[in-house]
């Protein structure tokens, strides 16, 4: 049926009122579109940077704990090694090889390092690893002592006598195992020592059938050589070893080939975890960790007030007896000029083993170390310097620190997810060689 001509009158207005709507609806949009954006507004401007609010004192300058020795122009004018403490004149065959890495702190490395030569061992055996970031400016004297990275260069190699090795960039400690490592096989040595440099050590005064700490270290490396060592007589197989532990890893002997037999530390892990790793591949590889005990190791956190002490000389009962000029020698240099410490060497005398000196000495090092124990951050003894701004690579004390704990933290992260656990407890967490990288989130996550 067809639309009425009154229907079509109605519906033509309406249809041509819909279409002239629709046409000036899109003649609006079309002109907006055709019109420019208005630009965004200009961001506020920036009056930075803003500084934090630092209010740094310089820490005064560090004391000289060791007089005699800034007085030396030589070993000679050293006091002697105490004669029980000696190592034997002629070298035994056995290579006794020690590395001391140092960072920050020279009070400690300095301690460290005549603790170990008045135990009996060489000055020329032991070998100081500046891994410090400054090239060269140390053998140059161009650091301050208030700089962090300062050490004296002088009076290790010239009047101590022991060797520097300067690592070429600032390394992790795990970079700093491997380099001892890669020092040792370029050096066709088939083990060596190592030392944290914030210790100290003596030798055991006190026990029957006395040693000196570096001759006990001597009998280690001769059972180790001994054919029935580790040998299991029941089944005949001769177990390997890799690390020999004297007071955990403060001083520690490491076996080259089983180091490198196992790809040598993870450096990923640069510092806390890295020697859980270490360690825990050693034992998934059935390496043997034997705990040795070769003398007194404390964990400290400041030098001795006269690092002397070391040296065992008391005053002297007879001040008319002529000194023993033959007791002057400390090292391989003689003098024959007159000693600049020769008041001190003729008014004092030798000590004597297992000593009253000695107790206290001992006494002194046990609270020192306690005294570290109870300190919320053991570490604390690294912050003590902050000078040095404007020498050569100079580092801000504070980001140094701020930027090493950060590293820390990812390096901790890591051996957590390389291991898929919390913890030191590898083994007891029922994992084995072949399961890093390759194992999920264990509860220690949860």
């Amino acid at each position: 049926m067809g639309i009425s001509l009154r229907s079509r009158w109605i519906i033509l207005p309406l249809v041509l009122a819909l279409g002239a709507v629709t046409l000036y609806f899109l003649r609006l949009s079309i002109q907006h579109e055709a019109q420019p954006r208005p630009e965004d507004p200009a961001p506020p401007e920036r009056k930075g940077p803003f500084y934090k609010d630092i209010n740094r004192e310089i820490a005064p300058p560090l004391p000289e704990y060791f007089p005699i020795a800034a007085k030396a122009n030589s070993p000679a004018d050293l006091p002697p090694i105490p004669s029980w403490n000696r190592p034997p004149e002629e070298h035994v065959p056995e290579s006794t090889r020690l590395y001391i890495g140092f960072t920050r702190f020279w009070p400690l490395l300095q301690q460290v390092v005549i603790s170990y030569i008045t135990a009996g061992w060489p000055p020329e055996d032991i070998y100081v690893v500046e891994n410090t970031g400054t090239m060269d400016a140390n053998k140059r004297g161009m650091l301050s002592i208030q700089n962090p990275f300062y050490l004296d260069y002088h009076r290790l190699t010239n009047i101590l006598g022991v060797n520097i090795i300067t690592t070429p960039s600032l390394q992790t400690f795990a970079q700093l195992q491997n380099f001892y490592l890669f020092e040792a096989i370029n050096n066709n040595l088939t083990y060596y020592f190592w030392s944290h440099m914030d210790v100290a050590v003596h030798s055991h005064e006190d026990k029957e059938d006395f040693k000196s700490l570096y001759m006990r270290a001597v009998d280690v490396i001769r059972e180790t050589q001994k054919p029935d060592y580790l040998l299991d007589k029941e089944t005949g197989k001769k177990g390997e070893w890799g690390v020999q532990f004297f007071a955990y890893d403060w001083l520690t002997m490491v076996n080259v080939e089983t180091f490198a037999a196992l790809g040598g530390w993870d450096t990923m892990v640069g510092y806390y975890g890295t020697d859980c790793d270490m360690y825990s591949r050693l034992s998934f590889n059935n390496y043997h960790q034997p705990i040795q005990d070769a003398g007194m190791v404390y964990d400290v956190t400041t030098s001795l007030e006269d690092l002397e002490v070391l040296y065992r000389r008391r005053p002297k009962k007879d001040k008319t007896k002529p000194r023993n000029t033959s007791d002057r020698k400390a090292g391989s240099v003689n003098s024959t000029l007159p000693s600049p410490n020769s008041p001190y060497l003729d008014s004092t005398e030798p000590d004597t083993l297992n000593s009253t000196l000695f107790h206290n000495l001992k006494a002194i090092l046990e609270q020192i170390q306690q005294d570290k124990r109870d300190d919320k951050y053991r570490n604390s003894w690294q912050l003590r310097q902050n000078g040095g701004e404007g020498e050569p690579y100079y580092y801000d004390p504070d980001g140094f620190e701020k930027a090493l704990q950060m590293t820390i933290e990812v390096g901790t992260k890591i051996n957590e997810e390389k291991w898929g656990h919390k913890g030191c407890n590898l083994k007891e967490a029922g994992l084995k060689e072949g399961d890093q990288w390759r194992v999920e989130h264990d509860e220690t996550f949860n």
